[in-house]
């Protein structure tokens, strides 16, 4: 089998992506470390736990790369290294140069990664590098250095070099043991100066071999030679062979042996059997997605299987003495708590903090004020949010076009700000809270804001607007979210805003969410984007309209009333319902969906559903509400399935199917027609 084969079995190729997966988090980690590392521009003194957490992080980078053959990012964040490990012996003082460079190299480093994931060319860090080794001085090398280097001279005993071998079996996934966690044991008892995958003899797998300068003892590790972990102690021991293929990731000559800790060499450093247990890498599991998907999926079957046994339980209920089919009925509702426990419990592994990508936009944030000479704050609130891993991912591109159009076009140049009177750093926030089983996040700035007359007079020129018709709140992100929407020059939409809002809105209603907006001239502009919490249950309200059964999801319902025909009302051809939110369009689902004519009278009922806001939502005149139950979400796969308005069908107790109706769609359909 050829060295291109073995990387083709799955559970190899799960090994491949955790070390993938790990570069992004510890990335995530130096990103944030060395925006914190900004405000000690300049300072007499610095903060040498953050350089201490940036040394680490970068350091496993590099054994990362070491262990995935990526050379260049490697030898960049050896490099990266050698820079702060000078600034952590006060060799320089932290520059506007240095940060810089160093966040050109923490951004070649991330480009680097995807870019040999992904099997595409790798970027040049010629520049990068010169500049690192300008700004440093010269004084450091700039490749990895042996293991010689390490010692110091003032040691009481030379570390060992031991040789470490860890094969993966599916065997040892099942029990959580995987080579990140081998590494991590390993790195608890010294220093890894070599890491190197390589295709086993036999079975065409893949074998990581680890070189460990280590002074602790061969008991601190014989156990784990039952968790597969071989190893041997090759000769010569003091450093590793010079006729190596390729350069061994080892820390720079101006590392010391072991990791830099807060104190610095103050006090000496702690035994071996005494750092061990600190370290607990097994508690944490990595899991790969597909298999919580499939039980969320094995979930949802037992939701429907359950939802059938208390459909069967109600038809039994008149020919059951009551006493028996009360004990039958306690069963099937302890049943149905325990199930929704454990539905919670499922979801909640798949959900992240929303923080990881908030933080991301502290960067864009950085890059576009050099860009447009303005001064912006960022403001974080809720970073630990919890959502959905799935969302997250999608939402960082509409987050990021949200934030760009912030800056470039919503915040004003200091010298504007102040003649307005406002301060001359301008301010985006953005923040996430749970309100029930929806997720909200906002984004807010205090910049001009957009002019709504403006907004109108391009709109019209574009003929997406008719001359009689006053562009309100209500349907200004409507125009907004049109795809033929676009402005030449920024004086005609104050806010710049528009330009792709349609992607973004698109992206938002795919997850089942809803976009609103809330803008005042001069004042500023808000976001505000609602979210599923999860996509796979979730609880509805089963209705009927003219027959035909529909879901709606619970989240989306904010009243039900008895209808009463004397608050309906005609403006334009469209049909208002006039209640205490305001006045709202009305939509019958019946005409939508070409279904026949029933009879409206106060024997129906009107659903208020969409947006918290008058503005955003719509008035839902159906037939009967007949249950609110959890339903599983099937989405439908067929195109000629595929309708505006249906996110999907579910399958009821009784074997009915209902279809899901999509509310942001639906909303976006009534104040089209009434914008139209």
């Amino acid at each position: 089998m050829s060295s291109e084969d073995f990387c083709q079995e799955p559970f190899i190729n799960e090994f491949i992506d955790d070390l993938y997966a790990e570069c992004d988090e510890r990335l995530s980690l130096v990103r944030r470390d060395l925006l914190a590392l900004e405000s000690f521009i300049q300072q007499p003194t610095l903060d040498h736990t953050l350089l201490d957490a940036l040394l680490r992080n970068l350091h496993t980078i590099k054994g990362l790369c070491g262990t995935i053959n990526l050379k260049v990012a490697e030898q960049l964040a050896h490099q990266l290294e050698n820079y702060l490990r000078t600034l952590r012996q006060g060799q320089i003082k932290l520059s506007h140069e240095g940060l810089e460079t160093l966040f050109a190299g923490a951004q070649l480093l991330e480009q680097s990664i995807i870019a040999h994931r992904a099997d595409s060319s790798l970027p040049d860090i010629t520049a990068v590098s010169t500049a690192l080794v300008s700004v440093v001085g010269g004084t450091v090398s700039t490749t990895p250095t042996s293991t010689s280097a390490l010692s110091s001279p003032h040691e009481p005993e030379q570390p060992r070099i031991w040789r470490f071998e860890f094969i993966p079996t599916p065997t040892l996934a099942e029990r959580g043991i995987n080579v990140n966690q081998i590494r991590s044991r390993l790195e608890g008892i010294g220093k890894i100066t070599q890491a190197t995958p390589r295709p086993t003899t036999q079975g065409g797998g893949l074998a990581f071999e680890f070189l460990v300068a280590t002074s602790a003892a061969e008991a601190c590790f014989a156990p784990w030679q039952a968790d597969g972990l071989t190893y041997t102690l090759p000769k010569p021991p003091p450093s590793l062979p010079e006729t190596s293929p390729s350069p061994p990731a080892t820390p720079p000559s101006l590392q010391p042996a072991e990791p830099p800790l807060a104190n610095h060499g103050e006090s000496p450093p702690l035994p071996v059997a005494t750092r061990l247990p600190a370290l607990t890498p097994s508690n944490m599991v990595r899991v790969d997605m597909a298999r919580i998907d499939e039980l969320m999926r094995l979930i949802g079957e037992l939701v429907t299987t359950r939802a059938r046994q208390d459909n069967h339980l109600k038809q039994l209920r008149a020919s059951l003495p009551l006493a028996q089919w009360r004990i039958l009925q306690e069963t099937n509702l302890a049943l149905e708590r325990h199930l929704r426990t454990l539905r919670e419990a499922v979801m909640r592994v798949r959900l992240v903090p929303i923080g990881s990508a908030f933080e991301r936009m502290q960067f864009v944030i950085r890059d576009l004020m050099h860009q447009t000479h303005k001064a912006v704050k960022l403001e974080l609130t809720g970073k630990e949010t919890e959502i959905d891993k799935m969302m997250v991912d999608k939402m960082i591109d509409p987050l990021l076009h949200l934030v760009r159009n912030a800056v470039s076009h919503g915040i004003e140049s200091p010298t504007k700000r102040l003649a307005q009177g406002k301060p001359s750093e301008g301010m985006i926030a953005l923040r996430a809270y749970n309100t029930g089983d929806m997720m909200t996040i906002e984004i807010e700035d205090d910049g001009q804001g957009i002019d709504l007359n403006k907004v109108a007079q391009h709109a019209r020129t574009q003929g997406l607007l008719a001359a009689d018709t006053v562009l309100d709140p209500a349907n200004l992100l409507e125009l907004l979210c049109q795809p033929g929407f676009t402005t030449k020059t920024q004086a005609d939409l104050a806010s710049g805003r528009g330009v792709g809002m349609d992607v973004v809105r698109n992206a938002v209603t795919e997850l089942g969410g809803a976009i609103s907006l809330e803008t005042q001239v001069g004042k500023g502009t808000r976001f505000t984007i609602q979210l599923p919490l999860t996509l796979s249950i979730a609880d509805a309200m089963i209705i009927s309209v003219s027959g035909q059964l529909f879901a709606v999801p619970q989240v989306a319902v904010h009243e039900v009333a008895r209808l009463n025909p004397v608050a309906i009302t005609v403006l334009e051809n469209n049909e208002l319902l006039l209640h205490p939110r305001g006045i709202l369009p009305i939509l019958h689902l019946n005409r939508l969906f070409h279904l026949t004519e029933p009879k409206i009278d106060q024997t129906s009922y009107v659903l208020i559903v969409g947006g918290a806001s008058a503005a955003t939502a719509i008035a839902m005149i159906v037939d009967r509400i007949l249950s609110q139950q959890e339903i599983v979400v099937r989405t439908l796969t067929d195109p000629l399935a595929q309708v505006p308005g249906i996110v999907g069908a579910s399958e009821l107790g009784d074997g009915k199917i209902v279809l899901i109706l999509d509310v942001a769609t639906l909303t976006r359909m009534a104040y089209q027609t009434r914008l139209n």
